[in-house]
């Protein structure tokens, strides 16, 4: 068991601190991935096969209405 510093009852295990450090490196590295998509303009592995779906047009604009009426809700 190990302790956080900042007072009583900060016991924590290790494996709460790898599970806790996995999710963070899942959600960082799922960001990173998107803003490199936005850079280069690539997505999947490989670029002469994407293993993605083909560009729908219909579908961005779903998602981008989607992701601004989140935003509008959100404090």
């Amino acid at each position: 068991m190990g302790r956080i510093p900042g007072g009583p009852g900060k016991d924590v295990t290790l494996h709460r601190i790898l599970t806790h450090m996995i999710a963070e490196t899942h959600r960082h590295a799922g960001q990173a991935d998107v803003v490199r998509e936005l850079i280069d303009r690539s997505a999947g592995q490989r670029p002469e096969g994407l293993n993605v779906a083909p560009h729908d047009p219909e579908h961005v604009g779903r998602v981008e209405r989607a992701a601004k009426e989140a935003a509008a809700v959100t404090p």
